[in-house]
């Protein structure tokens, strides 16, 4: 995360958004305690953090930090009494083992993350990863159908890489269990479906998006 005066600044922003009365959400990576109470201090509702992978699969693909780090983050944020949205990516060359590792993970945390992003890798040339083999849009069905059985009550969302997918398997993927999705292009590092594209899916599926939600 940010320290000092960028971490203030970070901070002026959660109020500053709170203020109009709207839920606040952050990915600022590894925090303290103390960070985790500031944030909340200053009114931030959700902090997203991922697992990204199994605990097997980790150290093939980040070397930075160790998997209980980001355990660490997540047990602070929770103590805090932010909310939690964690999940994970797939498609990096991780076996099924490890996909079923990272769910195990999720559904251990106790409680549950309240919102839990399924990401597809999105292949981006210069990359370590830009030679993966396309992933199978099934294998996505199957990890957000899994989650919604292993965790009930919390938002599965169809997140990074579902420019990928046609609008059958993303149909797929909602009659699975996703309930959410990220919407326009600046939620994400990656391209996604414009805002009238999704409309016009959740139109011609009979979906209504819930109403926007303020605090």
């Amino acid at each position: 995360a940010p320290e000092g005066r960028e971490f203030e600044n970070v901070l002026e922003m959660v109020r500053g958004v709170s203020a109009l009365g709207m839920e606040v959400c952050c990915t600022l990576g590894m925090l303290t305690a103390r960070q985790a109470v500031r944030l909340k201090e200053a009114g931030l509702t959700a902090y997203n953090h991922n697992l990204d992978t199994s605990p097997e699969f980790y150290g093939s693909i980040i070397t930075t930090r160790v998997y209980e780090d980001r355990l660490k983050t997540l047990a602070a944020v929770r103590k805090a009494g932010i909310t939690v949205c964690c999940g994970g990516i797939l498609g990096m060359g991780e076996r099924e083992t490890d996909r079923i590792g990272l769910l195990h993970q999720l559904a251990t945390l106790e409680p549950h993350p309240e919102s839990v992003p399924i990401n597809m890798l999105v292949r981006v040339e210069g990359t370590p990863l830009a030679s993966m083999p396309a992933l199978d849009p099934l294998e996505v069905v199957r990890a957000i159908a899994t989650a919604r059985i292993l965790m009930p009550a919390s938002r599965v969302r169809l997140a990074a890489g579902r420019k990928q997918l046609s609008p059958e398997a993303v149909t797929l993927c909602f009659l699975a269990g996703a309930n959410s999705i990220f919407v326009g292009e600046k939620l994400l590092t990656t391209p996604n479906p414009g805002p009238d594209e999704d409309e016009q899916l959740l139109q011609s599926l009979g979906m209504k998006p819930l109403e926007p939600h303020v605090v």
